[in-house]
């Protein structure tokens, strides 16, 4: 992993980037300042953890619980799942979400766009331990523009000479006032499939509310959604590109005991809404090919 000094010596950027050590033994994080917003990126899983626009409060959830060590996925923010979400379809030893949430990604640019913003690109190649767990080769790049809203766009290119089918998602954490009072628009009349009951097949009616633990991949849908949140009077606006599957999910009361990175009473303030690609929408990439996984979040006062 790339360290401090060099980190801020080739890609701080004057009011706008700087580089810092992160909690426990997560190593090096960039944070964002700009007019617009600010932001934290740790190297670990190129994964943002924080996102706070001016004048509102901080738009992703992380626990309080989660282990920032090497080797473990961060609890929260938006973790980059690939090349496969949930368990690997034929092998659970493998890790749930793929490898790269857990993997040091190295900083290859940093630099000020349109309008004051700010952008910093990741990037992770394949070595021998990727290809123990999945065979091909692959370059990605995550680019992450901070701005009035947070965009993050996944990149994937083959670099082998054959074909090959990935999943994945860009595992979104929202912070909400009361996860029992939100509502979420933008699915109304889509299939899904519930993992909570015996991975049957539903189709939404109206927008989605949570009183229990949910966890569903809704179907052939490139729809923005929209969580409407009275308890912290706030829209936050989830758009998406190269996804046909969301993935909402709150573990509530049972399963967040269960889970030893995750508070016994965190359940009702957050929920995940995730541009995915999963269920059935796996992407095949031909070789010297490429897909993009992009979601941008945007935040609007509610009146």
């Amino acid at each position: 992993m790339q360290d401090l000094e060099t980190l801020g010596r080739r890609f701080a950027v004057a009011d706008h980037v700087t580089f810092a050590a992160g909690p426990g033994e997560l190593g090096p994080v960039a944070q964002v300042a700009n007019r617009h917003a600010a932001a934290t990126i740790a190297l670990h899983g190129a994964h943002v953890t924080g996102f706070r626009p001016r004048d509102h409060r901080p738009v992703l959830w992380v626990s309080g619980k989660s282990a920032f060590r090497p080797g473990k996925a961060i609890r929260g923010g938006i973790p980059v799942c690939w090349p496969w979400f949930a368990d690997h379809p034929t092998d659970r030893t493998k890790p749930a979400h793929g490898f790269v949430r857990a993997a040091a990604w190295e900083v290859v640019a940093t630099e000020v766009v349109e309008e004051g913003a700010t952008r910093i690109r990741l990037g992770l190649v394949d070595d021998e331990a990727t290809r123990a767990l999945w065979p091909h080769r692959f370059e990605l790049e995550l680019a992450v523009t901070v701005g009035s809203s947070l965009d993050v766009a996944l990149a994937i290119r083959n670099t082998g000479d054959a074909p090959f089918t990935s999943g994945g998602a860009l595992h979104s954490y929202f912070t909400v006032g009361d996860v029992t009072q939100i509502a979420i628009h933008g699915l109304d009349g889509r299939a899904y499939v519930d993992k909570v009951d015996r991975l049957a097949r539903k189709v939404q009616r109206g927008p989605v509310r949570i009183d229990a633990e949910t966890d569903r991949v809704y179907l052939d849908t490139t729809a923005d959604c929209v969580i409407d949140d009275p308890g912290l009077r706030r829209r936050i606006t989830i758009a998406k590109a190269g996804s046909r599957s969301t993935v909402v999910w709150n573990p509530w009361r049972a399963k967040a005991a269960s889970m030893a990175d995750f508070g016994d009473e965190e359940y009702p303030g957050m929920v995940c809404v995730e541009t995915a690609n999963a269920g059935d929408d796996v992407v095949s990439v031909p070789a010297g090919g490429r897909h993009e996984l992009r979601t941008t979040i945007r935040v609007d006062t509610r009146d």
